[in-house]
């Protein structure tokens, strides 16, 4: 995301206009960002904690929109939604729901 800081109340208020759509849809499941004030930690299967996140992973930073939708054509039109209101790329992933939880 590159916005000066002038634009960043504007994208802001484009996102939650965003937001506030998907929750009128009847799509939004949640969505918040990353504290990035919070260091991440790699928790091992045996216990052990390590400072840092994955080594050859970037730097994780801005936040997760989580959306129910029928399909991957109405997934795509909500990212295009959201990355044109954040004015930045958004990574789009499937949820694999698990029926048991």
């Amino acid at each position: 995301m590159v916005v000066s800081v002038a634009e960043l109340p504007a994208v802001g208020e484009a996102a939650r206009i965003v937001i506030e759509e998907a929750k009128a849809a009847g799509v939004y499941v949640y969505a918040g960002g990353i504290d990035e004030s919070v260091a991440p930690v790699l928790v091992s299967a045996n216990g052990s904690v390590a400072e840092g996140g994955y080594p050859w992973a970037p730097a994780l930073n801005g936040g997760f929109t989580v959306l129910e939708l029928p399909s991957r054509e109405d997934a795509i039109s909500w990212a295009a939604r959201i990355a044109k209101a954040c004015q930045c790329q958004q990574e789009l992933r499937v949820f694999q729901f698990d029926p048991a939880s």
